[in-house]
């Protein structure tokens, strides 16, 4: 609510810093929210797990409607604050999720205890389960943030008009968060390999839509596969981790993984202006294919490996 509001101070005076630390304060709160998957991870049974997390992400569905809605029509809703109007609604909202957050009740078990057993972090991410858990879920969210940043700045480059730039984001949200309403079934029915694949393989396809054409089309199609990539790769990820710790060990491993993606993700964000600036919609975009391939190659490892009998001694 804080950085809303000094956001739409800072754009009411003009001021420039004042509008980039409100807008550090509202990257704070999503930092924050990204921990509710977790919260549904600890709280359900290891069967429905993957699901629990799916469903959690479901909810940015909402976000695909409420957020270019609130852009395009509070746009000029304040005359003697143009642009101001939507960060108004953004403050709404976040006090409408503090009054959420205060029914959250979240039982007690499985908080550490003070005899248990915990693992140095080096042991933990020495296993390759966690070393491809967070490499998937930071390629595939650090990609689909420089991509998705850089998007408004190449569809006005091209002359197309900012409603039309609201749809496209709109549809891009709704790639990231309607599969999480079968991402986790998917999971449980044909197993993380086979989703993270299938995840990298989308990124590749939106890399290759976005590099062959600057079409309404070619920007819609590359958007969703962009959305459906990040899906597939963040939530498997996740699911992945999930299967690394014990329950004593979960906050700090939860911790290090998300200071390791959303660090990526920060870096992605900052470059996604000047590398558009400097290389282009259609070089940008393919930059991305070694990063996806990567992820390629230690799902591949990681596979062979755990498929590998265990040789006895």
């Amino acid at each position: 609510m804080a950085g809303s509001l000094l956001s739409f101070w800072s754009i009411a005076e003009g001021t420039f810093i004042g509008f980039c630390l409100g807008n550090l304060l509202v990257g704070l709160y999503q930092g924050f929210a990204m921990y509710y998957r977790f919260a549904a991870a600890d709280v359900a049974r290891p069967a429905i797990r993957s699901r629990a997390i799916s469903w959690v992400m479901a909810g940015g569905v909402a976000a695909a409607f409420l957020g270019p809605w609130n852009a395009s029509a509070n746009y000029e809703w304040l005359t003697l604050v143009p642009d101001g109007g939507p960060y108004l609604v953004m403050a709404f909202l976040a006090v409408l999720a503090s009054l959420l957050l205060a029914l959250l009740r979240v039982p007690p078990q499985g908080e550490p205890q003070a005899d248990d057993v915990m693992r140095p972090m080096r042991d933990i991410a020495g296993q390759g389960r966690f070393q491809v858990a967070v490499l998937a879920s930071a390629v595939g969210y650090a990609i689909m943030i420089l991509v998705m940043t850089a998007t408004p700045l190449a569809m006005l480059s091209k002359g197309f008009e900012m409603g039309q730039v609201a749809t496209i984001m709109q549809w891009h949200v709704l790639g990231m968060f309607v599969p999480s309403f079968f991402t986790g079934s998917l999971i449980a029915r044909l197993g993380l390999y086979r989703v993270l694949m299938a995840g990298a393989g989308a990124l590749l396809l939106s890399s290759a839509t976005a590099a062959s054409g600057a079409s309404f089309a070619h920007f819609w199609v590359a958007l969703v596969l962009l959305g459906i990539g990040w899906n597939f790769l963040f939530v498997g990820g996740s699911v992945m981790l999930a299967g690394t710790h014990s329950e004593s060990e979960r906050g700090k491993v939860q911790g290090i993984n998300d200071l390791i993606v959303l660090s990526l993700v920060a870096i992605g964000s900052l470059l996604a202006g000047t590398l558009f600036h400097l290389w282009g919609w259609v070089v940008l975009n393919l930059t991305m294919v070694p990063l996806v391939i990567a992820v390629v190659v230690a799902l591949c490892v990681w596979q062979i490996r755990s498929s590998a009998p265990a040789v006895s001694t």
